[in-house]
């Protein structure tokens, strides 16, 4: 089985607990404005890599990634559009008893009943999914990605209704994620999902803009600077401190 890679990072310290070993397949279907990784979006390109040489890697790393309560994570693009090559992967790691991480905004995310037994077996394997969730209004998610997030908050959803554990993520852009009404009904949507553990707020950056410049495209973003401490704070107040709404 082989899958579609972009990158291959040894020492991740920021997608998951501890140490991990992280995979950035290639495709992704979002486009989104603030994206550092627009390289990786185009769909069946990049380095075809079996499970078994990405295994043969990883276990030379192991004796960090152990004592570290680390595990692999595979991040994106969007690596649920490579769902046969996921689930043997993450089968081998369990084999060895590695922890493991998807890293998705669930931008592919269907109901379509292929999508949804291969989605069922690849979380059997699956032991915390860091689930993106980039905005909450529909109209201004679509303005910041290209597609509408009906079926994200799906798989949010059905991400609690099979207890998988998810840590929320959103990336707080000024003028963009920043709203505070946004905020309070996305801390309203999270209060109401039963399998959170840990809710992050990552601010905005441009690293990723020369990215953009290689690709000749041209970066939407180029005058919007990084939310203070303050913001970032107020924005992770608004996200964890909803009541649940009872309908």
């Amino acid at each position: 089985m082989l899958g579609n890679i972009h990158s291959i990072e040894t020492f991740g310290t920021v997608d998951g607990p501890g140490i991990r070993y992280v995979i950035f397949t290639q495709g992704c279907l979002l486009r989104c404005q603030f994206c550092h990784n627009a390289d990786t979006w185009e769909i069946g390109t990049g380095k075809q890599m079996s499970v078994s040489e990405i295994m043969n890697d990883l276990r030379s790393y192991l004796p960090f990634i152990e004592a570290s309560g680390g595990g692999i994570t595979v991040s994106g693009g969007e690596p649920l559009l490579q769902l046969p090559f996921l689930i043997e992967l993450f089968k081998e790691c369990k084999k060895e008893g590695i922890h493991t991480t998807i890293d998705s905004s669930g931008g592919c995310y269907s109901t379509a009943p292929l999508f949804q037994q291969q989605l069922k077996e690849l979380l059997h394997y699956t032991d915390l999914v860091l689930l993106d969730l980039k905005h909450i209004n529909r109209k201004k998610h679509m303005k910041l990605t290209g597609l509408p997030n009906d079926h994200i908050l799906d798989f949010a959803k059905h991400l609690s209704k099979h207890q998988i554990p998810v840590w929320i993520r959103h990336v707080l852009v000024p003028g963009v994620t920043d709203d505070q009404e946004d905020l309070r009904q996305m801390g309203e949507f999270i209060s109401t999902l039963k399998n959170v553990q840990k809710v992050e707020i990552l601010p905005y950056h441009k690293l990723g803009v020369y990215k953009w410049e290689a690709l000749g495209l041209e970066y939407p973003l180029k005058d919007v600077n990084p939310p203070s401490d303050e913001k970032v704070a107020e924005a992770y107040k608004l996200l964890t401190e909803q009541p649940v709404k009872l309908t």
